[in-house]
């Protein structure tokens, strides 16, 4: 009897489960529809809240609510907010445009990190696609080494220079699971930040930075990122940093 009951325990959360996941998402269409119907009503600050909460709280957005919301953030002069949105829609929608229009923004307003580069675009095109490469080449590893098993149990032996090549195959694969990085990078989000030059209120002091600019992110240390600012090595405390995705 306890068997039975649990059987259709199991089955009543996983069908109720079903059931909520639909529920869930016409409730993300409606606030949608919502924030939308604000936007159109030039009623920025209400529809931003909206945005907002699916951003955060559901996860649910689409590249042209991200437009909206650097478009509202732009308006309130929140450079900070402007950027790291055009940046989120940038990793969804690649795009040299896209590139060109930060790099405008920042020029119009004095903002340092958003040079236009064939590299930076590169670097978006390959972090989107890292796990369809890795997917990739993990099959090719699975596949090689299937063959390699069938033909080795038929008596056929491999030359030194194969199993090194192959060796250095899945060696690369590891590099690139654990180690590649392309670098990580964060937006100032507050006015009159002090950049340090070492990890240290008491540290020499190298610049005060306005909100807005972009910096790469080279390391860590307690409260502080290790940062590059004009080329060289600085430190900024990171609840001054919003970190990039």
């Amino acid at each position: 009897m306890q068997n039975i009951l649990s059987k259709i325990s199991a089955f009543l959360i996983i069908f109720l489960a079903v059931l909520a996941e639909p529920a869930c998402a016409q409730a993300s269409k409606l606030t949608l529809a919502k924030a939308d119907s604000l936007f159109q009503n030039q009623r920025y600050s209400d529809a931003f809240v909206l945005y907002e909460q699916l951003l955060e709280q559901e996860q649910h957005y689409s590249p042209q609510m991200l437009l909206k919301m650097a478009y509202i953030q732009e308006g309130l002069r929140d450079y900070t907010g402007a950027m790291y949105y055009l940046h989120l829609f940038y990793t969804r929608e690649p795009s040299r445009s896209t590139l060109k229009k930060m790099e405008e923004l920042a020029q119009a307003h004095r903002l340092q990190g958003y040079e236009y580069n064939d590299l930076q675009f590169f670097k978006t095109q390959f972090s989107k696609h890292y796990m369809r490469m890795l997917e990739v080449m993990l099959l090719a590893a699975v596949i090689t080494v299937t063959v390699m098993l069938f033909r080795w149990r038929r008596g056929y032996r491999f030359s030194a220079t194969f199993k090194a090549g192959f060796i250095l195959y899945l060696l690369f694969i590891l590099y690139y699971i654990n180690f590649l990085n392309l670098g990580e990078q964060g937006i100032i989000k507050n006015n009159q930040v002090a950049i340090m030059s070492a990890p240290s209120a008491g540290a020499d002091w190298v610049a005060t930075a306005s909100q807005g600019h972009k910096v790469p992110i080279t390391g860590e240390q307690d409260i502080w990122y290790e940062i590059k600012w004009k080329g060289e090595k600085a430190y900024i405390r990171k609840n001054n940093l919003l970190e990039l995705p």
